[in-house]
């Protein structure tokens, strides 16, 4: 039987900019976030940014962002670096990110998606999330973006 792997999460810090944008990099085609982007959100209230590491090599990162007096979360943006796809890593991060959420007393959290995003759409839709919008023309290169939704009440 094999171990689960050892991944670390952390909120990230500016240490971690250069890897984060590196990451982006690797992991993006559009609206990537450059170095200006993540110290400014690093320093921000509303933006929860965190890592995950396995043997001080960053792997994966997500950003949540909140608006005072509101309890619903969004979670806007999520990387799994390209070699640890297929690990699980995509879900461990979701599912932190789910966490964090809920244990700051969050009501829902909210992503975006492209429509033609089929693993993360059944990701998503595994872990309850639920498409609630179509975005038309959403994405820079015009591709359409589902909004979809995990409410943490019933």
């Amino acid at each position: 039987m094999n171990a689960a792997p050892a991944w670390q999460f952390r909120e990230a810090t500016l240490k971690d900019v250069d890897n984060l944008v590196a990451l982006e990099h690797r992991c993006f085609e559009y609206s990537r976030m450059g170095a200006r982007s993540f110290k400014r959100l690093l320093a921000a209230p509303s933006a929860h940014i965190y890592v995950c590491e396995q043997n001080g090599v960053l792997l994966g990162y997500y950003l949540s962002l909140t608006r005072k007096n509101s309890r619903r979360w969004r979670l806007y943006s999520i990387a799994a670096a390209p070699e640890a796809r297929g690990t699980g890593l995509g879900r461990a991060l979701l599912e932190h990110a789910i966490e964090v959420a809920r244990n700051n007393a969050a009501i829902s959290l909210n992503l975006e998606v492209k429509t033609d995003n089929a693993t993360a759409i059944r990701l998503y839709e595994k872990l309850d999330f639920a498409v609630i919008d179509l975005l038309p023309e959403y994405y820079d290169d015009g591709t359409d973006g589902y909004r979809m939704r995990l409410s943490f009440t019933h």
